[in-house]
């Protein structure tokens, strides 16, 4: 019997098996830094150097670019009941994971994705609230498709409450979520996590940086749940999540022209890098929006931003290699390595990374 090759060196896969790291759980951040940009902030490049975030004015120059994903999450997170029948019989609860609205026009309107627990059958009926909704299909990854009677979209307030992370242990109350896991510039809803590298800046840090000539633009892409699935067997069987993008003409011709100028791009976040480099037509970003499942890897050149603002991620998951790829997996180990060291907090609450783009 034949077996598998073992993976090259310079492999997607022998990759993360070498930034394999042991983390204990106390680093895990269970709150955000207050003020928002007290979290620290490492600077990797040739060398790894420890900031503070509202530093971050000291670190760019007049002219940068920075572009950020303004999603805004939603409170996607809805206890629902079953109904109850002529005999009493049923009422039960069924948590639901509100995933994205779906556009399937042979199931009609208001169709959205989410995960059920207990997971229900096609015909079952939920109510979320007073607002009702019925099994019309599955998924390949087990997701129920939800259809609504009307629009939900503008009732998640009252109904649901903030999907966080589940490695946060985030007690009974949703009201201090609901400020504390959005950005301060988050707009157009539809995340069902938080863009978290931005979640470090303040009104007063984004002033400063505007008194300094720093440029802004944003892009859209609406997180989806695959945001927190490791990888579990080969990178290149992993299957990513489809998230929803859009880049308007403004900020393609923001972006553009900044390049051409030979201004910096500061992308803030994975999900920005993920969106511009989808965005990328081997020349320059092209306005426009759709589903992406782009995968960076090792091996894939990161196109248009020059520098990431990101947290620090996840052992065995697709946001490590991104991060690797966009820096160089030595750079990554050495920051790890001084994050693990140094007492920095980790994941979507934690501190921060600044990285340069390892093709200079």
């Amino acid at each position: 019997m034949s077996s598998s090759p073992e993976p090259s060196r310079d492999s997607p896969d022998a990759v993360l098996a070498r930034l394999k790291f042991d983390l204990p759980a106390g680093r895990i951040a269970q709150t955000g830094a207050e003020p928002r940009d007290s979290s620290r902030l490492m600077v990797v490049g040739e060398t790894v150097t420890d900031h503070v975030f509202r530093d971050l004015p000291t670190l760019l120059r007049p002219g940068d670019l920075l572009v950020w994903n303004e999603s805004r999450v939603i409170p996607a997170r809805v206890m629902a009941r079953k109904p109850v029948d002529d005999l009493g019989h049923g009422g039960g609860s069924v948590e639901v994971m509100l995933l994205r609205q779906e556009a399937a026009p042979e199931l009609g309107a208001n169709v959205w994705s989410a995960y059920l627990k207990p997971a229900r059958r096609a015909g079952n009926v939920l109510y979320l609230g007073p607002h009702r909704a019925e099994v019309v299909g599955q998924l390949d990854d087990g997701a129920r498709l939800l259809r609504f009677e009307y629009d939900i979209t503008p009732h998640l307030d009252d109904i649901g409450r903030l999907p966080l992370p589940p490695y946060i242990d985030a007690g009974d109350s949703d009201d201090v979520w609901r400020e504390r896991y959005q950005t301060v510039y988050a707009g157009t809803p539809g995340s069902v996590a938080a863009p978290t590298a931005g979640l470090h800046f303040t009104p007063e840090l984004l002033a400063r940086l505007d008194d300094m000539g720093v440029e802004r633009a944003h892009v859209t892409l609406h997180v989806g749940a695959g945001t927190f699935r490791p990888i579990t067997g080969a990178v290149s069987e992993h299957v990513m999540h489809a998230e929803r993008y859009a880049v308007s003409p403004e900020t393609a011709d923001t972006i553009n022209r900044a390049r051409a100028q030979g201004r910096r791009i500061v992308a803030v976040g994975t999900t920005t890098v993920r969106t511009l480099e989808s965005a990328w037509d081997g020349e320059q970003v092209q306005p426009g929006e759709g589903d992406t499942r782009i995968f960076i890897t090792p091996g894939t050149p990161v196109h248009v931003p020059d520098l990431l603002i990101t947290n620090l991620h996840l052992p065995g998951s697709t946001l490590l290699l991104l991060v690797a790829a966009f820096a160089g997996e030595s750079r990554i180990r050495a920051a790890y390595d001084h994050a693990l060291e140094h007492g920095y907090r980790f994941y979507s609450l934690g501190d921060a990374m600044l990285l340069e783009n390892a093709r200079g």
